[in-house]
């Protein structure tokens, strides 16, 4: 399928491992040009030059805390630089560390909030105009399916998501008569360092090893596997395509059918 967005300029946050890569290495096939952000240097300019040698498209990086000001200033400028105006942004940060709620204090919540809400907010805020002006602009904006099913371990990440999920759900249906899409995809386990993050804590708890978790893991899934980052991606190009004109402020669950609802 073509997805009719070659040519097209992208913002892909936390997008040198995981599903931020998964989500890059999708929409380079599909001709876009990318501006790749992650806080490590090494791992993103390797993944910039394994991107550049499996597709014709233009990729830049900019290293650096997106979390921050500064951060979020570098990568627009480089969006600005190559394209003029940014086409689509996928919004990704790692989640907060797990926990219980009698461990996390006022600066953790902030932290949790400025990371899995205000950054995504800030950086929403920043592209609108140039696509409303465009009559053109897709927005996803990784979240996790702990918004629909909270995790109580998670309660950081639940309570960010969650807040941005509200946020999305009510600046979506503003901006869509514009052209301008924003919907929300919400992983499940994937092969990425966040699962082996918290299948490690596990490993702690329980006195199990790594792939006796994994295992336990993935078979608590219908599928009986965990996702991977390219189906991830794949999915998330779908949603920065010409065909979702008509899908707005949607929380898409790809958790491998963990999710035993009806809506």
């Amino acid at each position: 399928m073509d997805l009719g967005i070659r040519g097209k300029t992208a913002i892909v946050c936390a997008s040198s491992k995981g599903l931020g890569k998964g989500c890059a290495q999708a929409l380079a096939e599909a001709g876009v040009n990318l501006v790749l952000n992650a806080r490590g240097a090494e791992a993103l300019e390797a993944t910039a030059t394994e991107i550049r040698s499996a597709h014709q498209v233009q990729v830049a990086t900019v290293a650096g805390d997106i979390t921050s000001d500064e951060g979020q200033a570098a990568v627009l400028a480089a969006a600005r630089e190559m394209g003029g105006t940014v086409d689509i942004l996928v919004n990704n940060a790692g989640g907060p560390p797990p926990g219980m709620w009698s461990d996390w204090e006022k600066d953790d919540w902030l932290k949790a909030l400025n990371s899995n809400m205000l950054t995504p907010i800030a950086l929403i805020k920043a592209v609108l105009p140039g696509m409303i002006e465009k009559k053109w602009g897709r927005i996803v904006n990784i979240t996790s399916q702990s918004v629909k099913s909270p995790i109580p371990v998670l309660g950081l990440s639940n309570a960010a998501r969650a807040g941005l999920t509200g946020y999305v759900a009510g600046t979506s249906r503003q901006v869509a008569q514009h052209g301008v899409v924003m919907n929300n995809l919400l992983p499940g386990a994937h092969d990425t360092d966040r699962i082996k993050s918290l299948n490690s804590a596990e490993v702690e708890k329980r006195g199990i090893t790594m792939d006796q978790a994994m295992a336990e893991r993935a078979n608590a899934i219908p599928t009986k596997r965990i996702g991977t980052p390219a189906e991830f991606g794949a999915t998330c190009a779908f949603l920065c395509s010409q065909h979702v004109g008509f899908m707005i402020g949607q929380n898409v669950l790809l958790d491998g059918g963990v999710g035993n609802t009806t809506m």
